[in-house]
């Protein structure tokens, strides 16, 4: 593992042998051989590395079944009464992963040197990596906070400039912390997103109009599912009945614009 204690940010990687497709070596079944070495018992061992007796030995046969010799050996007799103990080839194993450990190690430090203010893309990597039911999760900056009795408007400016308005309860502006020029993300699901064209001059209730290109129709029996460039590398994704695709006459590179109600928009913070 690498870390940058400057940036608070930290680069982790894990270094596996794989052999006939299976996971053979990795840190884990590395630290059970140190402790083995060190301590001349599996059953001093499995508890050292927290795992249980039946479990090391499990996994010291998996080890030396799939490797060309033997790493672990049981040893019968002596004072002791016995005990396992590390074949050379055993040690020899150990003492190359530890190599290819501090090998790997240089290459991450290298990596984070090479990547300059991880942070941008820890929290990219943390936008991506979001798994909500919901189509449309796009992010923002809070840019106004108005409370009134029970609820709060919040508006916020995506990627690329668009405004983005969403009505939630105090308790959650609260729940959330959130504050003007804090990150936020907003999500909408897709039943909840109307299509329009021509809307310009039109006067309607919702408070959130994003026009733009459509750059994807998926037609169903029932439902349609439209996808709409509206700037700033943002698409907003909406499912409408077939028949109101058919009226509205959809086609793909043509404009249209996306409307959902300020209510339907969910907020959520890293």
């Amino acid at each position: 593992m690498s870390r940058s204690a400057k940036r608070g940010i930290e680069l982790e990687g894990a270094l596996w042998f794989h052999k006939d497709e299976q996971k053979f070596l990795g840190l884990d079944r590395i630290a059970l051989l140190q402790k083995i070495d060190e301590l001349g018992s599996i059953t001093k061992a499995a508890k050292a590395v927290g795992i249980s007796y039946k479990n090391a030995w499990d996994l010291v046969n998996m080890i030396n079944n799939l490797a060309e010799k033997p790493l672990v050996e049981r040893v019968t007799g002596g004072r002791g009464g016995g005990g396992t103990t590390l074949t050379a080839y055993g040690k020899e194993v150990v003492k190359q992963y530890g190599v290819l450990q501090e090998e790997h190690r240089r290459f991450l430090e290298n990596l984070e040197g090479r990547l300059g203010d991880s942070a941008s893309l820890y929290r990219l990597l943390r936008r991506i990596s979001m798994k909500v039911s919901a189509r449309n999760v796009l992010s923002g900056t809070i840019t106004k906070i108005t409370k009134g009795a029970v609820n709060a408007e919040v508006t916020m400016v995506l990627t690329g400039g668009a405004p983005l308005i969403a009505v939630i309860t105090n308790g959650a502006v609260d729940n959330l912390a959130l504050k003007e020029g804090s990150s936020a993300y907003a999500i909408i699901k897709a039943s909840s997103v109307m299509v329009g064209t021509d809307l310009h001059d039109a006067k309607i209730s919702a408070r959130n109009v994003m026009c733009g290109t459509v750059a994807k129709i998926v037609e169903g029996p029932v439902s349609t599912e439209v996808d709409v460039e509206v700037g700033g590398g943002n698409t907003i994704s909406a499912v409408i009945t077939h028949e109101s695709g058919t009226n509205l006459g959809l086609k793909v590179g043509a404009h249209a614009c996306t409307l959902f109600k300020a209510s339907s928009v969910i907020l959520g913070v890293s």
